[in-house]
This record gives C-alpha cells, structure tokens and sequence, in this order.
C-alpha cells in the first residue's frame, strides 16, 4: 500500500544560530507551527538632501532597514500524547528557554566580565552572540538580529508548567552595512538579495495600455 497522502510535504520555518568564525550550523530551532502571517516593514536609507536638491533625491544610501514580525504558538499536547517525557516533567519550559536563549548572553560571558572587571580591566569586549538566519522557505534565508521576543504562557499543569504558549517575534534584518562583505552572514544578505532581484525580474512587463495611456511624454 503506498503511503502517498496527496498532500506536499509541509516545510517548517526555523532560526538557525550559526559560528560568527567557522560558519558551522550550532543549532536548528524549528518553529512547531508556522505563523498565519507574516509582517514586513522597510525602512528606505534615502539621501536626505536639502529641498530642491535634484542630485540627491533619487540616490540610496544603503538597503532599506528591513524588519520582520510575526506570531507564532507552541502546544505540548502532541508530545505528551506520544508519550514524551520531557515534556510531561517540563511541558514547554526548554523550548522557551531555547528561543529565550537568543536574547540572554551566557552565564559564562557574564562570570568571565565580572572576573575581568574585577582584575582591573579597563575595557570589556561586548559580548557577542552567534550569527542568526531567519529560515521561512528556500527563497528566503537572510541574517537577523532579534529585536523582540514576546511570550504568553497558558494551560499550567499542576507542577506550574506552561502547556500552551504564543509568541510574538520581531526580527532586523542585517545587511552588509551592518557585517560587511566579508562576513558569513553579508554573504548571506548578498545571496538573499539577489534572489529577490531574479524573482523581480520574473515578472511580466506591464503597458501603457493598461494604465489608458500611449506613454509618458
């Protein structure tokens, strides 16, 4: 009997923390649900000229500053139903802690600050956290910084585990103005760019016909 459904394989967007250095893949955190929708705000790094300044009104300073937001939920239900447990002794707290993770620096950058602090170090090398890919299909896999992560909790079991929880994540895109060239991850910018050139220029050319007019005098 064959196991063929009809039904195209779903694909799972996901944020992917690679090495700043090797370009290594450190870990995969698959969203459990896809969101319904997803919100984009571009804003445009135009020259900012004097009025009347002809030269500079139609020049670009850089990419826009490109900006994700969408939400997202998680349920335990299907874990504890195949028997995890995980996830019947901790319901969804390591998958918050996970996504959480994205944000916090690392108890150990922190103990090793302190410790340079404390022996007299004049200057303290921000931490820096690993390079992170925003992946929602094979058209669109692009480095982002996360600039919001908002969590609701719901459906406690009687240990106070959350069971149910919605998301709200706001993501930056990080062009080369922010890593470079050079970098792993302006690579990565440069790769989603011009995928989204070459899907522009799929597009049909309009006409003039359409607009009721024989051109532009």
């Amino acid at each position: 009997m064959s196991g063929f459904t009809g039904s195209p394989r779903l694909l799972r967007g996901a944020l992917v923390l690679v090495d700043n250095d090797s370009g290594a893949v450190q870990r995969i955190i698959t969203l459990q649900y896809n969101p319904d929708t997803l919100t984009r705000s571009l804003q445009i790094k135009g020259v900012s000229g004097e009025s009347g300044d002809h030269v500079e009104a139609l020049r670009l300073k850089g990419p826009p500053v490109d900006s994700y937001k969408f939400d997202a939920e998680m349920d335990a239900s299907d874990a504890l139903a195949a028997g995890d447990q995980q996830a019947s002794r901790l319901g969804l707290h390591p998958q918050l802690a996970l996504l959480e993770s994205l944000v916090y620096p690392t108890s150990g950058r922190l103990l090793a600050n302190r410790a340079e602090a404390q022996s007299g170090s004049i200057e303290i090398i921000p931490m820096q956290t690993p390079l992170t890919l925003f992946v929602f299909g094979p058209k669109r896999i692009v480095p982002v910084r996360v600039t919001e992560l908002s969590i609701t909790e719901e459906a406690f079991d009687v240990n106070l585990n959350p069971m149910r929880a919605k998301l709200s994540l706001g993501l930056r895109v990080l062009s080369v103005d922010d890593l470079g060239f050079d970098d792993k991850g302006g690579g990565l910018f440069m790769t989603y760019l011009q995928a989204k050139e070459q899907l522009a220029n799929t597009n049909p050319p309009g006409s003039f016909s359409t607009l009721g007019i024989n051109g532009i005098a």
